[in-house]
């Protein structure tokens, strides 16, 4: 979205569907319509509903998907700042972790690099201190949900809402500063997150590259997902929480974190924190 205006979202200002949810409440419209002025014709109109309902699903297992409102695939640098700045977003989930995200943010600041955490709320609320640590060492805190249900993309819009409220005033008390993004398990969602985000004043943050690595334990493997075609404007996806284990036990991240670092060094490309305003389609 990196050609979409960037400006906070308002939750005072109206909720405004995606072309694509607005031809959907179309289609069950005319279904309606269509079935009372042909009865007969009531199994092609429940199967063009099934149809989008398919579609819908789909859009919500696509974690990049824009289709079900604004979504932050990329960082919003024009291609005229990115030939100078070369800017990349280095995005952290599913912590705080109390052995592994000291020892994430060490690694980080020994480059000066910054990062964006997001942070579990359930988490959060039981190592407060490292929440804190994370923002007073220069990175960003974001919500990752409360609960991190497996089954987020099941709930429905008041579920949802619960949820991610009580992330955000779990962090926003903690560090004392309100997250701006968020981030559900592992990216899947429903078509009632959007006004739910926009009520909350939240957007939707996705990534470019991710390395799988609450499944995979080789850091080589790990490391090549992350890197291949590495450019300006991605966003890299790790985990401090949950992260598979190398052959020798230590969380992978570890072991990628300083080859990661000095790849961005190689390749002139600076890691940033994600930015103070929203992408809003136009």
């Amino acid at each position: 979205m990196s050609g979409a205006a960037w400006v906070a979202r308002d939750p005072a200002a109206r909720w405004h569907p995606t072309p694509s949810l607005q031809a959907s409440i179309g289609v069950h419209g005319l279904a309606v319509l269509g079935a009372l002025a042909a009865p007969a014709a009531w199994p092609w109109l429940l199967g063009a509903i099934a149809a989008n309902h398919v579609v819908l699903s789909v859009a919500g297992l696509l974690p990049r998907s824009t289709l079900l409102g604004p979504n932050l695939t990329r960082l919003p640098t024009s291609t005229a700042e990115r030939s100078t700045r070369r800017d990349v977003a280095l995005t952290i989930d599913d912590g705080p972790d109390p052995e592994v995200t000291p020892r994430v943010l060490d690694l980080l600041d020994a480059d000066g690099i910054k990062a964006t955490f997001f942070c579990i709320g359930r988490r959060a609320k039981q190592r407060p201190d490292l929440c804190r640590l994370i923002v007073a060492r220069g990175h960003g805190v974001e919500n990752h949900g409360y609960s991190h249900s497996a089954a987020f993309s099941l709930f429905g819009p008041q579920a949802m809402r619960r949820d991610i409220q009580r992330a955000q005033d779990t962090l926003a008390d903690i560090t004392g500063v309100a997250p701006r993004y968020f981030r559900p398990k592992p990216g899947l969602r429903n078509p009632m997150l959007d006004p739910v985000l926009h009520d909350l004043g939240l957007h939707l943050a996705a990534w470019t590259h991710r390395g799988f690595d609450t499944r995979e334990g080789n850091a080589d493997v790990v490391l090549n997902r992350l890197t291949r075609r590495l450019g300006p404007g991605d966003i890299l996806l790790l985990h401090d929480g949950n992260a598979a284990l190398t052959a020798d036990g230590s969380p992978v991240i570890l072991a990628v974190l300083p080859r990661l670092i000095a790849h961005l060094s190689t390749h002139r490309l600076m890691p940033v924190l994600l930015p103070d305003s929203h992408p809003v389609a136009q």
